[in-house]
């Protein structure tokens, strides 16, 4: 089969509330949509990327270069039976895994779709929930910190994750294990720190903490298996892992105990589901990290959550989380249980509003075969 049309549509959404991380300050979200059409269906993906390279060296103008004049050319020229196909054709262009893994999510949904399933039955995976947890930006204090988590507990969130950078750690973690003793409690530090903040680390060991996530550099593997032989806690990787290659040195290494998969990380579903497998084979827990996605992006990854080794509650979260109005027409809904209802629609079983994609557009592109 070949592609007849793709679409893209640069956006920029206000969030509800700054997000604030070592990285910085996000109060507007940029992303682009990527709407793949052939044989009379469509199929709707997410580039993470944002208007800063600080996660990522993408960004929205890099992926919007990227796709229109590499990325789709390349696919619309090509005969796609299933998506695992993409792989070959997008490999052609050397990295940028955000631009390639919203492109090739639009053709999962697309095939998806087509085929009459679930992207969540497509993919393989089982159930109709999803567990799912929170994350809290850095707050302006302590006693901000102790309030936002509360709310979030007091609306039903089981798992809730903090962000964290030097200076703004220990404290507010012991803060937060005194006031709430039971809750499953877990820090991102977005490799704000070094090997030389063990004693802060030491520290943090204490609390009874379910992970620590990406302590230490990207590319600092080696370091981040010092640091785990010394930590009763699991350290998780994010950063570090771009695919099932660099997951599989991490765990050689004893870089990590856990592994959060984000497809736009990866490359996309595809290499996500060979990180959650490679996981499974080697008894390490997975969980699906967020990275402020729209309706669309969310759905694909409440879909890629329902893989049976996403044992962890994901950073999904419900739509108002961070948007009072989401791109979508079924927004999700956190359930009293801490879990996320899996769409049982074709795809990724969420409709569009169209008003709203709309009114969020900066800019757009059509490209055709």
């Amino acid at each position: 089969m070949r592609l007849e049309s793709i679409e893209l549509h640069h956006i920029r959404m206000s969030l509800r509330e700054p997000f604030v991380t070592s990285f910085g300050i996000t109060r507007e979200r940029e992303a682009v949509l990527v709407r793949a059409c052939a044989r009379g269906a469509e199929g709707w993906g997410e580039c993470v990327a944002g208007q800063q390279p600080d996660f990522s060296y993408e960004t929205t103008s890099t992926v919007w270069h990227v796709l229109t004049d590499f990325l789709i050319p390349a696919v619309l020229a090509a005969e796609v039976e299933e998506p695992q196909q993409l792989r070959r054709v997008l490999d052609g262009t050397r990295g940028h895994p955000m631009a390639k893994a919203g492109l090739e999510a639009a053709v999962w949904d697309l095939f998806a779709k087509q085929a009459g399933q679930s992207l969540a039955q497509y993919l393989g995976g089982k159930g109709d929930r999803v567990a799912v947890g929170v994350s809290v930006g850095i707050q302006e204090s302590t006693s901000a910190l102790l309030q936002a988590v509360e709310e979030y507990v007091r609306s039903g969130y089981a798992r809730v994750k903090v962000k964290i950078k030097p200076g703004r750690d220990v404290e507010a973690v012991r803060a937060l294990r005194k006031a709430f003793p039971g809750l499953a409690l877990q820090v991102d530090a977005n490799a704000g720190y070094s090997l030389a903040d063990l004693p802060v680390f030491k520290v943090l060991d204490e609390f009874d903490l379910a992970m620590i996530e990406q302590p230490l550099g990207a590319t600092e593997l080696t370091d981040h298996s010092r640091l785990q032989a010394q930590l009763r806690t699991p350290v998780c990787l994010d950063e570090s892992i771009g695919d099932a290659a660099s997951a599989g040195a991490a765990l050689d290494l004893g870089a990590c105990r856990i592994i959060n998969i984000k497809p736009g990380r990866v490359g996309g579903l595809g290499e996500a589901r060979r990180v959650h497998d490679l996981c499974a084979q080697r008894s390490i827990p997975v969980w699906c990290g967020g990275m402020l996605e729209t309706g669309i992006g969310r759905a694909a990854n409440v879909a890629l959550a329902t893989l049976p080794n996403f044992r962890l509650p994901g950073d999904l979260s419900a739509s108002d989380r961070y948007y009072a109005e989401d791109l979508i027409e079924q927004p999700f809904v956190l359930n009293s249980d801490s879990t996320l209802t899996v769409p049982t629609g074709p795809g990724i079983g969420v409709d569009l509003r169209w008003d709203r994609l709309h009114r969020s557009t900066l800019r757009r592109a059509l490209l055709k075969a």
